[in-house]
């Protein structure tokens, strides 16, 4: 989450009205994350937020990415349903960039998790892709191993090494990787940004998985390495948390079993969920103007967890060394 586009307030005291919520009170621009708009909107009947689609979003696939949302929440997950305004529209547009208005969940994002809370995720996991196998709209990976490659490749090895000397080797390593990649595991909706901020809970228990804009189809077994290489790290991916990490697989698994393949498949997966974030890290840190309230991210961090899972990947998830 981000902000970059700067509404007035009777821009959005007049947007807040086209829905039945109640009217206006407040609105706070949400500073995390890089991709989008977000505010924290406050009415005299509850809070919501409200999202404008500002980078890597296609219009094209609002219908998907709200749709998801309703159809997981309707199946007890616990995800934010789309706020649809009184003409029963999902999201409207502002001048030329499309709006939407999010239920507000309770909870707090742990930055520091217990064994029992990498459970808990893992679990929610699981259960979002077994609702999501009869989700009827399909959307392809647009920040898959082939595309991190080729997203490097167009930074350019001058801006790569401003950013870090080490940076323009992650050219070649993604190649290498994409020759190793699966594409035959078990796939359903993923959402493949499942960090510890898109995560809410009220103590030990999931109360929220939040902002579903990189949801897509891939296999199931690589949205549980994304999220492994997201929450078994401390800060800067300097150190490997084994508990977290095994806590995370068994909690998933205690609703879907992985079979063989799957596990034997979890090191290079794992890989490749890291080299998606160094790539568009990197793409983030260059292309991020200075004026935007964003926090830049350092795609450094994901190269070290992809130096880990490189050396131990194979210990880490208990299979052989050709994983």
């Amino acid at each position: 989450m981000a902000v970059y586009t700067h509404l007035p307030a009777d821009t959005l005291e007049r947007l807040i009205d086209v829905y039945d919520v109640g009217k206006l009170r407040s609105a706070k621009g949400i500073a995390e994350g890089v991709s989008n708009s977000n505010w924290l909107i406050e009415t005299d009947r509850g809070r919501f937020i409200l999202t404008m689609y500002e980078r890597r979003i296609e219009l094209d696939d609002l219908p998907y990415f709200l749709g998801l949302l309703d159809h997981l929440s309707e199946r007890a997950c616990p995800v934010p349903r789309t706020i649809h305004d009184r003409d029963g529209a999902a999201f409207r547009m502002v001048g030329d960039k499309a709006v939407a208005l999010i239920e507000f969940l309770p909870g707090v994002s742990i930055d520091t998790p217990t064994a029992t809370q990498a459970y808990n995720v893992g679990a929610a996991l699981a259960q979002m892709h077994l609702a999501a196998l009869d989700f009827p709209l399909r959307r392809a990976n647009g920040l898959d191993i082939a595309t991190s490659q080729g997203i490097l490749a167009s930074c350019g090895n001058t801006a790569l090494s401003g950013i870090d000397p080490a940076l323009p080797s992650m050219v070649d390593i993604a190649a290498r990787l994409q020759a190793r990649w699966p594409d035959d595991l078990p796939r359903s909706t993923c959402h493949t940004d499942l960090f510890p901020d898109n995560v809410l809970m009220l103590g030990e228990q999931v109360s929220g998985m939040i902002d579903f804009y990189f949801a897509c189809e891939d296999t199931m077994a690589y949205d549980l390495a994304v999220t492994h290489a997201a929450w078994s790290f401390g800060a800067g991916g300097h150190e490997f948390n084994s508990e977290i990490g095994s806590a995370l697989v068994n909690g998933y698994q205690s609703l879907r079993a992985l079979d063989a393949h799957e596990r034997q498949c979890l090191p290079v997966l794992a890989q490749g969920a890291c080299m998606r974030f160094i790539a568009s890290r990197a793409e983030d840190w260059i292309d991020t103007p200075d004026t935007a309230l964003v926090n830049r991210k350092d795609p450094m961090d994901f190269a070290r967890r992809l130096q880990f899972y490189t050396d131990h990947g194979a210990d880490v998830f208990g299979v052989g060394s050709d994983g």
